[in-house]
């Protein structure tokens, strides 16, 4: 028998109406959305027909029957508003960074604890095709101990995008917290918590008025680990670069699955959902029981939905949460970190992180 959770969405932009809506509307045995906070418009009401539209926070914590609470407004918003849910004994799904700053962090981790609600951070590129296919290529051993991952994250954006908060200068704007935000977390699942920092954060563009440009070395002793991002970008090199002491590792191109949500397509509207191109597979450059392998290898399944899948085990299967807000704090401790060495000009040693695994 199916016991969807009644769950409600805060904030209807690119991240509500893109990322997470159609796997919500596309699992209904799993969630039936009863309200969506929209300020001013109703553009809900196309994947929705059913749910309330609200025009508050305050209104939409007065629904009694609202288990689960999306929150997919501005930075500056995740800490009241997720705290006022919590406090309205709900629980809560928080789009990434999670936090603008590890204090804001802390406070809703203890505040999660206090009232037994669920508090996950939504990760959606831990479930993107590369990252999948590499983490398969990293459990099979075949490139040996790693002593080098480089990963970009980039775009080409020359000039400002009109009315977009994430480039003015607030608390928690700039591709630091945005992009960023992925390259960190994905780090941290493949290889855990990093020794030193060397940063290099800056605003590239003459018009820019908060980061978009940046590169960051992490140093794990033998594994070094390089993310950058920048928005001027126009023609990519590889997204990931992987050294080994036994082979290498590199993948172009992007999983296919943001170019369809943008283009308003649900996953149950493309065939091969998240199926990458086999052009765009990753070359596997290594050796094999004393044999030289240089081949195409072929790329995993990518799927956003697997985070609302895990979400509900979590919920009504008692199942271990994946996504946790200890890992949260750990990417926002890692930016704030950052902006130290940045400030400096110098490298840091890496402290102040929660001591938590990280999913297998």
């Amino acid at each position: 028998m199916n016991n969807p959770i009644k769950t409600a969405i805060v904030g209807f932009g690119a991240a509500g109406k893109y990322m997470h809506a159609p796997f919500i509307v596309t699992q209904p045995q799993n969630y039936e959305v009863v309200a969506v906070l929209e300020r001013r418009l109703e553009e809900s009401k196309q994947l929705f027909p059913a749910a309330k539209i609200v025009r508050s926070i305050e209104e939409l914590l007065l629904i009694e029957d609202v288990e689960l609470v999306i929150i997919t407004t501005p930075n500056d918003t995740h800490l009241p508003y997720t705290k006022a849910a919590l406090q309205a004994g709900k629980h809560v799904v928080l789009e990434k960074p999670f936090t603008i700053n590890t204090a804001d962090a802390l406070e809703l981790i203890e505040l999660s604890k206090q009232t037994g609600k669920t508090l996950s951070v939504f990760q959606n590129r831990r479930y993107v095709s590369d990252f999948l296919t590499i983490k398969e290529v990293l459990n099979k051993n075949l490139l040996g101990d790693i002593h080098e991952f480089e990963a970009h994250y980039h775009r080409y954006r020359p000039e400002a995008k009109p009315n977009a908060w994430r480039e003015e200068n607030i608390p928690g704007s700039g591709i630091l917290y945005d992009l960023g935000s992925h390259l960190i977390d994905q780090a941290f699942y493949l290889f855990g918590l990093p020794k030193n920092i060397t940063a290099d954060v800056r605003l590239q563009r003459p018009h820019a008025r908060t980061v978009d440009n940046f590169e960051l070395q992490l140093d794990y002793g033998f594994n070094k680990v390089i993310l950058k991002s920048g928005m001027l970008v126009r023609e990519a090199g590889p997204r990931y670069t992987i050294q080994g002491t036994k082979g290498s590792f590199l993948k172009y191109g992007e999983d296919p699955q943001e170019v369809f949500l943008r283009a308003s397509k649900l996953p149950t509207e493309v065939a091969n959902w998240g199926i990458e191109n086999e052009e765009i597979y990753g070359l596997l450059h290594t050796e094999i029981k004393g044999n030289i392998i240089k081949e195409k290898y072929p790329s995993l399944k990518g799927d956003y939905g697997y985070y609302y899948q895990n979400i509900y085990k979590t919920l009504r299967e008692n199942m271990p949460l994946r996504e946790r807000p200890e890992h949260g704090f750990n990417t926002i401790n890692l930016i704030e970190l950052a902006l130290e060495s940045n400030s400096k000009k110098a490298t840091i040693e890496c402290t102040g992180f929660i001591d938590i695994a990280y999913p297998d």
